[in-house]
């Protein structure tokens, strides 16, 4: 229809058209022409509403004036008014901070300790300094048949420089730990000469180097590189190398992140306990962790994974890893109570040196592994109330592979044979391995009583459930500590427990083919601390531990020193 309507007014107009132009070769008259435009349409400017707009202020906040008058009467007072001051607020002085200091001192069973911190920096945007740690012990402990002695040695060299868009640091440094096999079994009365031959002494060293680069705002937002050897008296030696990095990006109230990690891990052994083979292992793990991160008013949410592919030429063979790594926490009262959850999981690369460190009485014939551990998931509350009262309480389930245990290696000797190895006479621990799942349960409490009080405490237990072990070798089922401080103006005074509980362990005695096992008993640990300060810069410090005096054994066959005491003075400064 509308097609029709649009050709009919066409042709209308051009008839029109045609028309006009006939009549006016017929006759040229003087007429009126109404001439029509097209129409050409215009847009004008706009007008615009002030943002701000202009208020007569003077009209708006005009007072339409007011006649009053004051009536007086008399009334009778004695009040009469004083004068107002202002309260001030009580401050106490400010501690000033040094960047150096000096610390000696010395106690009994010869033990001296140092320890040196100084740094400093030619710009505002770098600082370099050094860190020297030493402590060791003379020995003694009653009824030892060997040396007991230790040294222990640590120093370590910084250098770090700002930028404007990143920060970096380096790191090298150097340790060596001195220690001894001094534990003989209480299972075996051994001779004097076999006493004798026994060479107790070993020693372990690390020399290292790190760094670390942060990027304020870049898609790439920190990275870090380490490079370390181990190495002991017996000729044994560990290489290992991390390199770890971070990628992160927002995408708007998210985040976005993923860790990346390459691990390379290898070393050996001169020979294995039993036999005169030589221990060789190496391992190369890649690994990748993307996580997405919630953050709303009050909660916080991680969701992710951790994926390992772990190379390596032991008779574990190259596998692949996959955990959970999900987490969250509940702001459920301003910061006041919290609740958090989560089920994550890991894979842990064990070496020499994390076994060392752990425990220094271990031989160097150990086996080498990964321990997996599957899943743990957790849950509970934490948080803050009164402005005085800290707490944190957790329980736990989880399930390891490959999960290591510290045990008494066998004895070559029944007391009588002379054995070759210093650590031959059932006096070092191997590292075995067990699928474990834990139940556990923590709680800890900080408690500021006053500004110079403070009492604080955690219990942890732990119920393991072995596949193939009888115990959980040298491990508690229940450990706790407790602790409290008191601080004056120029002194201040200590005070911490520890608590544990019995554990397990074995001997096997091979010249005999008898086994026996043995209970470590639970003990406690007691040591007072003080600190007087002269000034501002020189300090006296005190310290007593195992004010019980009881020789407790932390691993099998090892005691502790009985009571000890050490003093010294510390001294800060700056150049």
């Amino acid at each position: 229809m509308i097609k029709k309507i649009v050709i009919l007014v066409i042709f209308s107009l051009l008839t029109s058209i045609s028309f006009a132009q006939k009549k006016e070769k017929e006759k040229l008259e003087t007429e009126e022409i109404t001439v029509v435009k097209p129409y050409t349409p215009t847009v004008s400017d706009a007008f615009k509403i002030k943002s701000e707009p202009k208020i007569d202020s003077v009209e708006i906040g005009k007072k339409k004036k007011v006649n009053y008058t004051i009536n007086s009467v008399p009334v009778a007072s004695t009040f009469t008014a004083a004068t107002g001051k202002a309260k001030a607020l009580q401050r106490g002085p400010k501690e000033r901070l040094f960047n150096n200091y000096v610390s000696a001192g010395f106690g009994n069973y010869t033990t001296p300790i140092i320890e040196i911190f100084g740094h400093s920096n030619t710009t505002n945007y770098n600082d370099f300094g050094g860190f020297l740690n030493y402590h060791s012990s003379g020995g003694g402990i009653d009824g030892i048949k060997l040396d007991d002695n230790f040294s222990n040695l640590n120093l370590d060299l910084y250098y770090k420089q700002s930028e404007r868009y990143f920060e970096w640091q380096i790191n090298t440094g150097i340790s060596n730990l001195v220690s001894n096999w001094y534990g003989l079994s209480d299972e075996i009365n051994y001779k004097n000469s076999v006493i004798k031959s026994i060479d107790e002494n070993q020693s372990y060293s690390e020399i290292y180097a790190s760094g670390e680069i942060e990027f304020f705002d870049a898609l790439v937002h920190r990275g870090d590189v380490k490079l370390s050897r181990f190495f002991d008296k017996a000729d044994s030696a560990e290489n290992y190398a991390l390199i770890n990095g971070i990628v992160d990006f927002p995408i708007g109230r998210e985040m976005i992140y993923t860790k990346m990690s390459m691990e390379f891990l290898n070393g050996n052994f001169d020979q294995t306990f039993l036999t005169n083979n030589n221990i060789e292992y190496s391992f190369f793990n890649l690994g990748i962790s993307p996580n997405f991160q919630i953050l709303r008013e009050d909660l916080t949410i991680n969701v992710g994974a951790k994926l390992y592919y772990s190379i390596t030429d032991t008779d574990a063979g190259s596998k692949f890893y996959a955990y959970p790594n999900i987490t969250a926490s509940y702001n459920i009262d301003d910061e006041v109570f919290i609740a958090f959850a989560g089920v994550t999981g890991n894979l842990q690369q064990n070496s020499y040196k994390s076994f060392v460190e752990e425990n220094p009485f271990v031989s160097p014939t150990l086996d080498i592994q990964r321990t997996s551990q599957q899943y743990y998931a957790y849950g509970g509350v934490k948080g803050l109330l009164n402005s005085n009262f800290n707490f944190n309480a957790k329980v736990a389930y989880g399930n390891q592979t490959e999960k290591p245990l510290f045990k008494l290696n066998p004895s070559k000797t029944d007391g009588n044979i002379v054995v070759e190895k210093g650590y031959e006479a059932g006096n070092s621990f191997q590292v075995i391995y067990d699928d474990v799942t834990t139940i556990q349960a923590s709680a800890e409490l900080i408690v500021d009583f006053t500004k110079e009080i403070k009492f604080g405490g955690n219990i942890e237990y732990n119920s393991y459930s072995l596949d193939t072990q009888d115990h959980a070798w040298n491990l508690p089922m229940l450990k706790s500590t407790l602790l409290a401080t008191y601080t004056r103006k120029k002194w201040s005074a200590g005070a911490d427990l520890f608590f544990v509980t019995d554990r397990k362990d074995e001997i096997t005695i091979i010249p005999t083919s008898s086994t026996n096992r043995i209970t470590n008993s639970a003990y406690f640990d007691v040591n007072l601390n003080g600190i007087y300060n002269f000034n501002e810069k020189l300090s006296a410090f005190a310290n007593f531990n195992n004010i019980l005096s009881t020789n407790y054994q932390r691993y099998t066959n090892f005691q502790v020193q009985g009571f000890q005491f050490f003093g010294g003075l510390k001294y800060k400064f700056d150049f």
